[in-house]
């Protein structure tokens, strides 16, 4: 990881989004504190290309209502994550006080990001089915093992997430779950078709992870893995995969 191990900031993000033909990106929280959004607030008051942010808030607090109009005042902030998959209580996303906070962002219409690793995909359907009207987006396909070659329960609950249609999947983050140095394109051809079968086109969308995409090698080899395999789709469905489904998703 020793490579990430410094600051990144949109000096550097700016000329990889050019070069590799997209206009503008949403910002996702990092940091689990309200100070982080402040800052992200501030990179995208100086950044016109970042269209969006993902921020995180306490949505066990009980003050959430209130921190959530708070946040209501700044509307390039979309949506809030939690880092889930790092919780100790690998079910706290159906925890009565987190639900709680869940549905404070359904009625104010903010989006909710799923970071969770597959050993939490269980939990997902009752978690989403609980709020039919929300946006959810599970992030990073869920993070399969995909070094070890590991697809078959994973794919299971996949499908079975893909069911609700407020759901919809990023197709980022896969060369940090497989071998750093040595991946191939075609290590991550399986997972992504059964991503794309569940969800379908317009549920679905890119996300290049970067900066932590590095670790996996530079922004343009990995945004390869997912421009490769839709190479041979019509274009209108690389519009969607590579900008207007999280246009629409995030309301941007």
């Amino acid at each position: 990881m020793g490579v990430i191990r410094k600051d990144f900031l949109p000096s550097e993000l700016k000329p990889l989004l050019q070069q590799n033909g997209f206009k503008g990106c949403v910002a996702i929280q990092s940091d689990q504190s309200e100070a982080h959004n402040d800052f992200l607030l501030d990179l995208a008051g100086e950044n016109d290309f970042i269209k969006g942010i993902v921020g995180w808030v306490d949505l066990q607090a009980e003050n959430i209502k209130q921190r959530l109009q708070h946040y209501k005042r700044f509307p390039i902030i979309k949506g809030f994550r939690h880092v889930l998959q790092g919780e100790e209580d690998r079910a706290l996303m159906l925890k009565p006080a987190f639900m709680r906070g869940v549905e404070a962002l359904q009625d104010v219409g903010l989006t909710y990001d799923i970071l969770i690793f597959p050993d939490q995909l269980q939990y997902v359907p009752a978690f989403v089915n609980a709020f039919p009207q929300q946006k959810f987006v599970l992030d990073h396909i869920a993070k399969p093992n995909i070094k070890d070659r590991k697809i078959d329960e994973w794919k299971r609950d996949i499908e079975a997430v893909a069911e609700y249609k407020n759901v919809y999947c990023k197709i980022s983050g896969m060369v940090t779950e497989a071998d750093f140095k040595n991946w191939d394109e075609h290590d991550f051809t399986p997972y992504i078709d059964v991503v794309v079968k569940a969800f379908g086109v317009d549920r679905i969308m890119y996300g290049s992870d970067w900066p932590v995409c590095l670790v996996g090698g530079s922004y343009e080899k990995v945004s390869g893995i997912v421009k490769d395999y839709f190479a041979s789709y019509p274009e209108e469905v690389q519009v969607r995969v590579f900008g207007a489904n999280a246009a629409r998703f995030y309301s941007l």
